[in-house]
C-alpha cells in the first residue's frame, strides 16, 4: 500500500477548470426550456441560482443545449474488461449463466492496479457521452483465494481514485455477497473473492462511509447482490440497521433479472422475488430493484406504490437475453426508473434511452411510449425521467437543472451534423434516436468543467493505462 491511498485521492490528470458562473443561451429547466440564463455555483459544486442573465462576468458561455448531466445508476466497472469478449457461443444453451462464468474467469485475474485502470478508463468514456455521477455496485472486495487485502477496503480505494481522476462523481455501493444461491451454499472458485458475512460488510460500510465524507463530489449506499446471494434473516437484518445507523442513504439489489431466479426463489421461499421483498421488507424510495425484468403487474404496482426505482440496464439486458422489463405499465403506474451502463458494454446514456424506448415499441407495435402526460417529444420524456430516477437512486435529494441540485450539466454539440438546424426539443430527440458519434460537446460535473469541445484532458492516459492492463490480464487468464 502507497502513501497516496492513505492520504486520500491522488489525481493523475490536470485539474479540472472550477466553473462558479456559467451563461447557457438555451437550457432545460424543470418547467421547460428557457434561454440566456445564468447558472450561479458555489464552492461545493452546487446550484445557487438560476436566473436571466444580466451583465455579470462569466467563466463559461455555452451555445448549444444545455441539459442536466444523466445519473448512471448501476456500474459494474471491472467488466469493462470484458466487453466485447463473450460474443461466442458457450456449449449448450448461451444465457446469462453462460457469460458469469466467463466474466467470473476473467474476474479473478484482477488486481487493485488493474481494477484502477479498468474504472479509470470507462469512468473516462462514461463522463464524455454524459453521465455525471455513477453508481458503483462493487462486490470485487478480496484478492483471488477470498483473503482480505491488508486494507480491506483496498479495492474501494482504488475506485475512488478512478473517479477523481476521471471527473465523474461516484456513489459506492458496497455489495454483501455470502451465498452462491437460495439454498445458501458456500461460494465456490472465483466467487470466493466476493465473500463477506454481515459483521464484516458492516467494517466495510464503515469505511466507505468515512470516505465518502470527506469529499463532495462522493456518495455511498447499501447494496445487496440479490435475493439468492443472502439468507432472508441477514437481509432484514441489514435493513432494520440501515432505517436506525443509514436512514438517508440509497438500497440496490439485483432482483427478477433471470427467469431462473425466481423459479427457484418460488421453490425456496414460496413466493415470486420481489414479491418476497415488498411483503418481508420495508421497502420505500430509498431502494433501487435493478433489472426487476420478470414481474407481475401486482409486483409492478407494489414496486410503483413504494417509491421503489427501478434500475434499467438496455444494452446489458439486451446482450445476455435478459428480456424485457414492461416499462411503459410501470411508468403508468407513477414508477420511476432510471438507466445503467451495467456490464460496460456500452457508456454512452444515449444509447441506453434510445433501446429502452426501442423495446417498448418492439414490444407493443407503437411508437413514441416513454414520455410524460401531455409531453410531444420522447428524447424529453426519457431524459426527464432518467434524471430524477436515477439522481434518487444515487441518493441526491434535488435533480435537474434548479438551486440546491449537483451542477452537472451537458451541453450538446450545435455543430454536429446530427444536430444542427434543430430545435431544442429536437436536438434532444436527435440525440438519442439518430446520433451515432458522440455529439456532446461540454461536461460540468460539481461545477468542474471535465469535458471540453467533446475532449476529456485525461484520456490518452487513462486509455494507455487500461491497454496495458488489458495486455497483463490477457497473459494471465486460462482461455
Amino acid at each position: 500500500m502507497d502513501d497516496r491511498l492513505d492520504q486520500g485521492v491522488r489525481t493523475q490528470v490536470a485539474a479540472f477548470r472550477t466553473i462558479r458562473r456559467v451563461r447557457c443561451e438555451q437550457i432545460q429547466l424543470a418547467d421547460g426550456w428557457a434561454r440566456d440564463q445564468l447558472l450561479e455555483i458555489t464552492a461545493e459544486g452546487l446550484i445557487a441560482d438560476v436566473g436571466p442573465v444580466g451583465e455579470e462576468t462569466v467563466d463559461l458561455v455555452l451555445t448549444g443545449p444545455v441539459i442536466p448531466g444523466i445519473p448512471n445508476l448501476h456500474s459494474h466497472a471491472h467488466q469493462r474488461a470484458l466487453a466485447g469478449l463473450t460474443e461466442t457461443r458457450t456449449p449448450g444453451k448461451d444465457d446469462f449463466w453462460g457469460w458469469r462464468d466467463l466474466m467470473y474467469r476473467v474476474n479473478n485475474a484482477i488486481t487493485p492496479d488493474d481494477l484502477e485502470s479498468i474504472a479509470r478508463c470507462v469512468f473516462v468514456e462514461m463522463v464524455k457521452q454524459g453521465y455525471t455521477v455513477v453508481a458503483e455496485f462493487h462486490y470485487l472486495h478480496h484478492a483471488p483465494g477470498g483473503d482480505q487485502y491488508v486494507q480491506m477496503d483496498e479495492m474501494s480505494q482504488r475506485l475512488w481514485i478512478a473517479a477523481e481522476d476521471a471527473g465523474i462523481s461516484l456513489v459506492l455501493l458496497p455489495v454483501l455477497y455470502t451465498y452462491g444461491g437460495f439454498d445458501q451454499r458456500p461460494l465456490g472458485g472465483a466467487q470466493v473473492r466476493f465473500y463477506n458475512n454481515l459483521e464484516n460488510y458492516l467494517i466495510l460500510l464503515d469505511k466507505v462511509r468515512k470516505a465518502a465524507d470527506s469529499m463532495a463530489n462522493r456518495g455511498y449506499g447499501l447494496a445487496v447482490h440479490s435475493l439468492r446471494a443472502v439468507a432472508p434473516e441477514q437481509l432484514t437484518a441489514l435493513d432494520r440497521i440501515s432505517r436506525v445507523d443509514y436512514p438517508d442513504i440509497p438500497f440496490h439489489i439485483h432482483v427478477a433479472e433471470q427467469l431462473n431466479e425466481v423459479e427457484e426463489c418460488i421453490a425456496l421461499l414460496g413466493v415470486r422475488p420481489v414479491q418476497w421483498l415488498c411483503h418481508e421488507i420495508d421497502v420505500d424510495h430509498r431502494w433501487c430493484f435493478v433489472h426487476a425484468t420478470h414481474v407481475n403487474s401486482r409486483e409492478l404496482e407494489s414496486m410503483a406504490e413504494r417509491g421503489v426505482v427501478v434500475g434499467l440496464c438496455p444494452t446489458t439486458e439486451a446482450n445476455l437475453g435478459d428480456g424485457l422489463f414492461p416499462a411503459t405499465e410501470f411508468v403508468a403506474l407513477g414508477g420511476k426508473f432510471g438507466i445503467g451502463s451495467d456490464s460496460q458494454i456500452c457508456s454512452n446514456p444515449a444509447r441506453e434511452l434510445q433501446l429502452l424506448e426501442y423495446g417498448q415499441r418492439l414490444k407493443h407495435h407503437r411508437r413514441a411510449l416513454m414520455m410524460g402526460v401531455g409531453e410531444r417529444h420522447n428524447g424529453t420524456g426519457l431524459v426527464q425521467w432518467a434524471v430524477a430516477g436515477g439522481g434518487r437512486a444515487c441518493g441526491r435529494l434535488l435533480t435537474g437543472i434548479t438551486a440546491g441540485a449537483p451542477a452537472d450539466l451537458i451541453e450538446l454539440d450545435p455543430d454536429s451534423p446530427r444536430l444542427a438546424v434543430r430545435t431544442t426539443d429536437e436536438a434532444l430527440d436527435s440525440w438519442i434516436f439518430s446520433a451515432a458519434d458522440n455529439s456532446v460537446r461540454t461536461v460540468i460535473a460539481m461545477g468542474r468543467e471535465v469535458v471540453t469541445e467533446g475532449r476529456h484532458a485525461g484520456e490518452a492516459a487513462a486509455t494507455e493505462k487500461f491497454l496495458n492492463t488489458l495486455r497483463r490480464l490477457a497473459a494471465r487468464s486460462p482461455k
